[in-house]
C-alpha cells in the first residue's frame, strides 16, 4: 500500500479573489495581533478535531504540525502555514514578525521528527533547517508568492536582529517490510 501524500500546494498558483483582501486585513496590526493571540491559540484545536479542515485563516494552506517538546518530550501541536516544493513541505518560522522563534521550530530542531495534518491526510515528515543561502532566498520569494506578509515579518525580525528560519521536511521513507523479518 502507498503512503498518503500531504495535500500539495504551489505558492504561484492563482489564488481566490477574496484571498487578496484577506490577506491585507491579515497585515494591519490588527491582523497580526488576532494571528498572534486568537488563531495560534485555536488554530491548533480547530485543526485537530476536523482533521486539518477546520482554520480561522480560511483558503490559506494550514496545516496541524505535531512535534515532539523539546523540554517535555510530549506531542506539541501547532497550526502553520505551507507551501509545498516538489514533495517537501517548506515552513517559514516568522512567528508573525515577533522577536524569538516559535515553538515548533525549537521542537524541530531538538526533535527532527513531525506528523502534518490536513483535510484528513497525516504524513510524518523528517525536518531540517535550511541553511544555503541560495536556497532559502529563492524559499523566501515563493513563501512571500503565498502571503506577502512575510517580507513585513522579515523586516521586522531583522530590525529586532533575529533571521526567520526556513524548515524542509522530507516525507519520512516507507519501512520496509524485509526489515520485519
Amino acid at each position: 500500500m502507498a503512503a498518503p501524500r500531504f495535500p500539495q500546494f504551489d505558492p504561484l498558483a492563482p489564488r481566490a479573489r477574496h484571498q487578496g483582501w484577506l490577506e491585507a486585513v491579515a497585515r494591519t496590526a490588527l491582523g497580526r495581533r488576532f494571528g498572534i493571540d486568537v488563531a495560534s491559540r485555536l488554530d491548533p484545536w480547530l485543526l485537530r478535531i476536523s482533521g486539518g479542515r477546520l482554520r480561522t485563516f480560511v483558503g490559506s494552506p494550514t496545516a496541524a504540525l505535531t512535534t515532539t517538546g523539546a523540554r517535555s518530550g510530549q506531542p506539541r501541536t501547532a497550526a502553520v502555514l505551507y507551501f509545498t516544493d516538489g514533495d517537501a513541505v517548506i515552513l517559514i518560522a516568522s512567528n508573525f514578525g515577533q522577536d524569538h522563534h516559535p515553538g515548533w521550530y525549537h521542537n524541530l530542531c531538538a526533535n527532527p521528527r513531525a506528523v502534518l495534518e490536513r483535510n484528513g491526510v497525516r504524513v510524518s515528515f523528517d525536518a531540517s533547517e535550511v541553511r544555503s543561502e541560495t536556497e532559502r532566498e529563492r524559499l523566501f520569494q515563493l513563501a512571500q508568492h503565498l502571503y506577502r506578509g512575510y517580507a513585513d515579518y522579515r523586516r521586522r525580525t531583522a530590525a529586532l536582529g533575529r533571521r526567520i528560519p526556513i524548515m524542509r521536511l522530507e516525507p519520512c521513507a516507507p519501512a520496509s517490510r524485509d526489515a520485519d523479518r
